[in-house]
C-alpha cells in the first residue's frame, strides 16, 4: 500500500483510514494539537482512543478514552511539534496497551494499558485549536516500538515455565542451558552479531526518519547535561524515558506503568520491559511480558512467573557490550541475590528475541528467563547510566 498524504484543517474533524495492523508511523507538520484516533469504526463513536500530541499550546501530550476526561495518560512535551518542519512519530496498540513514541526511538514517551479490549480497525487524524496540519502516514514498515511484520498472537518465546529448582550447592546453570546455542550467521554467538549494537529497534527496513533535535534551547529536546536556567530536559527521542530518575514502580498482573523502560522484544515482536521482583530471598531482575499478564525472573534453572513486580521507569540509560564478570563501574544495579550480591540488568539476543535478565558478577554471566528455563550467556549487553 502506498503512503497517505493529506492536509487537515483547524476543525477537530477526523479523517479515518482502515488500519488493523496494530501500529502506525507518520510525520506531521503542525504548530500544536496533532490528534490521532483509534476506533473500531470509521467514525467518532465509543469505544475509541485519542492520542493528543502537542496539545495545550504545544506543551503536553495525553491519551484519552471515549472523549472523556480525566485523561488516561499525560506527559509534558513542550515544543514537540513544529509548524515549520515535519516531526516523526509512531503509535502502537496491542494487548490493550496504547503507546506513542518518536521515530528512531523504541522507547515510548507515553503509554497506557486498558482493562477493556477494544478492536482497532480504523485510525483517524485531525488538527485543531488554532493549528492546521500536513501529514505523511506510512502504510508499510514496522514501528520502532513494535512488530517486524504483521502482528501475531503473542505467546511465543516465553511460553511455559517449570517450577524452580534451587542449586542446592551445585554449580550454577551451564551456559546456554547445557546445549550449544544457535549461532548468529553461523558463527559463535556474540552480542548482536559481534558488531557494535544499534539502539534497540533501529534496524527496520525502509527509510528512516531523522530524530528530532529542537532548534532552540528552551524547546523540548535540550541535550542532556545542558541547562538554561531551568529544569534539565532530555532530548526528545532519547533512549530512556522522561526524567532519568530510574524509578522502580510497583505493578502486577501484566500492567505496564507510564514511561516503563523497554528492555527488548520477544520473538514475536512484543516489547519486553525491565522489572525486578522479590523471589526466594533475593530481588531479581527479569522481564515483563504484558500479554502473559505476568513478569518472569531467572532463578534456580527456571523461568519463574512473578505476578507482583516493580517496573523500571523514567530511565535515562544505554546498553553496552559486556562479557563475563567485567561489570562497568556505572552499571545500573537492578537488585540483589539471595546472598546479598548485587545483580545488574543485562540482555541477550536469543532465538529471535532480545530478552532481558540479570547479570551476576560472581558467576560471570547473564541469566535470562526464556522458554521455561533460566539460560546463561557469558556474552551479553549490560545497562549503564
Amino acid at each position: 500500500m502506498g503512503d497517505i498524504e493529506l492536509n487537515t484543517r483547524d476543525a477537530l474533524e477526523y479523517t479515518f483510514y482502515p488500519n488493523n495492523t496494530g501500529y502506525m508511523r507518520f510525520k506531521v507538520r503542525a504548530a500544536n494539537d496533532a490528534h490521532v484516533a483509534l476506533a473500531s469504526a470509521a467514525a467518532e463513536c465509543d469505544p475509541m482512543y485519542e492520542i493528543f500530541i502537542g496539545g495545550w499550546g504545544n506543551s503536553k501530550s495525553v491519551i484519552r478514552k471515549n472523549r472523556t476526561k480525566p485523561d488516561k495518560a499525560e506527559v509534558p512535551t513542550p515544543n514537540i511539534l513544529n509548524a515549520g518542519e515535519f516531526r516523526s512519530f509512531w503509535i502502537r496498540w496491542d494487548n490493550n496497551t496504547i503507546s506513542a513514541g518518536c521515530e528512531n526511538n523504541p522507547q515510548p514517551f507515553m503509554s497506557w494499558s486498558d482493562t477493556e479490549h477494544v478492536p482497532i480497525r480504523y485510525v483517524g487524524v485531525c488538527t485543531g485549536w488554532g493549528a492546521t496540519g500536513s501529514w505523511l502516514i506510512s502504510q508499510g514498515g514496522a514501528p520502532l516500538g513494535g512488530f517486524g511484520g504483521q502482528p501475531q498472537g503473542f505467546g511465543g518465546g516465553s511460553g511455559g515455565f517449570a517450577p524452580p529448582q534451587p542449586y542446592g550447592g551445585q554449580q550454577p546453570p551451564q551456559p546456554y542451558g547445557g546445549q550449544q546455542p544457535q549461532s548468529f550467521g553461523g558463527q559463535q554467538p556474540q552480542p548482536f552479531g559481534g558488531q557494535q549494537p544499534q539502539a534497540f529497534g533501529q534496524s527496520f527496513g525502509g527509510p528512516q526518519a531523522q530524530p528530532y533535535t529542537a532548534p532552540q534551547p528552551q524547546a523540548f529536546g535540550q541535550q542532556p547535561g545542558q541547562q538554561f536556567g531551568g529544569p534539565q530536559q532530555q532530548q526528545f527521542g532519547f533512549q530512556g524515558g522522561f526524567g532519568g530518575a530510574n524509578r522502580w514502580v510497583s505493578s502486577n498482573g501484566g500492567n505496564v506503568p507510564p514511561n516503563a523502560f523497554v528492555g527488548g522484544q520477544d520473538s514475536n515482536g512484543e516489547p519486553l520491559y525491565v522489572i525486578r521482583s522479590n523471589f526466594q530471598g533475593g530481588n531479581i531482575p527479569g522481564k515483563l511480558v504484558s500479554s502473559h499478564r505476568t513478569a518472569y525472573v531467572p532463578w534456580g534453572g527456571a523461568e519463574n512467573p512473578v505476578p507482583q513486580y516493580e517496573v523500571l521507569c523514567d530511565c535515562n540509560a544505554r546498553w553496552v557490550p559486556c562479557s563475563g564478570g567485567n561489570i562497568p563501574p556505572n552499571a545500573i544495579t537492578g537488585g540483589t541475590s539471595e546472598t546479598g550480591e548485587p545483580l545488574y540488568i543485562g540482555r541477550v539476543q536469543h532465538q529471535g528475541s532480545i530478552t532481558c535478565g540479570k547479570v551476576q558478577r560472581s558467576h560471570g554471566t547473564c541469566y535470562i528467563p526464556f522458554g521455561g528455563q533460566e539460560m546463561s550467556f557469558p556474552q551479553y549487553e549490560i545497562l549503564i547510566s
